[in-house]
């Protein structure tokens, strides 16, 4: 099978529209967590979310993407745009049918189709619909628009498996090229579900945390005072390519993706299992398509999303494939970034790579008295940074539905 590596980065997230400025905020553990400011959540249980900040679509975009796409879809087509100048490849130098793009979302199109069907209620139900509703609310837009925007022929499509979206996108991505079937596959995750009826739906299953009078204290995974996630949103977009490829044409590489498994809790529609057992599956089955030993991973970037049940059974399933080892470094990066939904998996790729390349290891915050039931031999970076060097890195995300994506990179 054909390696395949990292060339291009991009990242539209609450604490940073560019990859610079997300990785030394997340470094320094500076929470984006604030009160809403897109609608008015006075009666909302949840006031609160990880928003994104100087956000212009048209210092980006060109005035006919931002009028097809909805929110999620202007921040993958920007998020795209950083990591396709990054990587630096030449569509002209080779076959559009080579590139593809396979990308992640959990909700798609949210605000758009609330914001229609507001009006459709507003005018005595005339069915007066834009044009572009069905287009700007389907799933699969943004892999449609990257790939309409650039020009890529090849493979393109859409993984849905709610907060493992783009986990599973990455996986689909290597396995395409591994075997031949693309040189260079753009992939990632985009959600933009901070309006009225994500986060009063979460509310509803009790999913959000509540702590309004505190938010950038709010996500603290495995915290015994946690109370939920704290809901964000964003896109990170990632270029996969063939090794040789890539070092044909001199590319940079950030890292290797050396493997990736998806497996299942057949369990309960929203709980994970309280054992963790389709997790412990899909980490030591990404492990073994790696080809590398539970002691090469120096780092893990738990799911962690602060939720009572969520954070208890991964720990479970991270000491039971791991045990106390003293070679792995766990850490959970959602108390910086709040959780993006079907972008969390993507944003959270580029966190692992960023350890690998930097060696250094982002805090888990807000975690100040570890829970008692989490096992006591998980080395859980909390407080600062940890410079430390990595060579391997796992990567967690598990989605509603019972969805385990694992995705392992390597230094190249």
């Amino acid at each position: 099978m054909k390696r395949v590596v990292i060339t291009g980065m991009g990242v539209v997230a609450p604490n940073g529209n560019n990859i610079i400025d997300f990785w030394d905020n997340v470094v320094n553990g500076r929470s984006a967590a604030a009160p809403i400011v897109r609608f008015n959540a006075e009666h909302f249980k949840t006031r609160f979310a990880s928003q994104i900040s100087n956000f212009d679509p048209t210092l980006h975009l060109e005035r006919n993407d931002i009028k097809r796409g909805d929110l999620y879809t202007q921040y993958a087509l920007v998020a795209a745009g950083q990591a396709i100048a990054d990587s630096g490849f030449d569509l002209s130098s080779m076959s559009p049918f080579d590139v593809g793009v396979i990308f992640g979302s959990a909700q798609g199109g949210m605000e758009t189709f609330e914001q229609q069907l507001r009006e459709y209620d507003a005018t005595d139900h005339a069915p007066h619909f834009n044009p572009f509703f069905i287009p700007k609310t389907l799933i699969n837009m943004a892999s449609g628009l990257i790939s309409i925007k650039y020009g890529f022929m090849g493979v393109n499509f859409t993984t849905v498996t709610a907060c493992a979206s783009s986990n599973t996108a990455i996986m689909e991505a290597l396995n395409y090229i591994r075997f031949g079937k693309a040189k260079v596959i753009i992939t990632g995750g985009s959600d933009a579900p901070v309006t009225e009826a994500s986060i009063g739906g979460y509310n509803a299953l009790k999913a959000l945390s509540t702590r309004n009078d505190d938010p950038t204290a709010a996500s603290r995974p495995f915290d015994v005072d946690r109370d939920g996630f704290v809901m964000g949103e964003g896109a990170g977009v990632l270029v996969l390519e063939e090794y040789e490829h890539a070092r044909a044409r001199g590319a940079k590489i950030y890292a290797e993706v050396a493997g990736a498994a998806m497996t299942s809790d057949a369990y309960h529609i929203t709980a994970t299992h309280p054992e963790g057992l389709g997790a412990i599956h899909a980490m030591k089955s990404a492990l073994h398509d790696a080809g590398l030993n539970k002691e090469d991973i120096g780092f893990l970037n738990a799911h962690a999303t602060s939720t009572p049940v969520g954070d208890l059974s991964e720990a479970k399933g991270i000491h039971a494939v791991y045990g106390d080892s003293k070679h792995l470094f766990v850490s959970a990066s959602k108390s910086i970034t709040g959780h993006l939904l079907g972008a969390a998996g993507a944003i959270e790729a580029i966190i692992a790579v960023k350890t690998i390349t930097d060696g250094v290891i982002p805090p888990t915050i807000n975690t100040h008295t570890i829970d008692p039931n989490i096992p006591a031999g998980l080395q859980i970076v909390t407080g600062d940074a940890l410079e430390h060097p990595v060579n391997a890195a796992m990567s967690n995300t598990f989605g509603f539905g019972g969805h385990n994506g694992v995705v392992v990179l390597k230094k190249i």
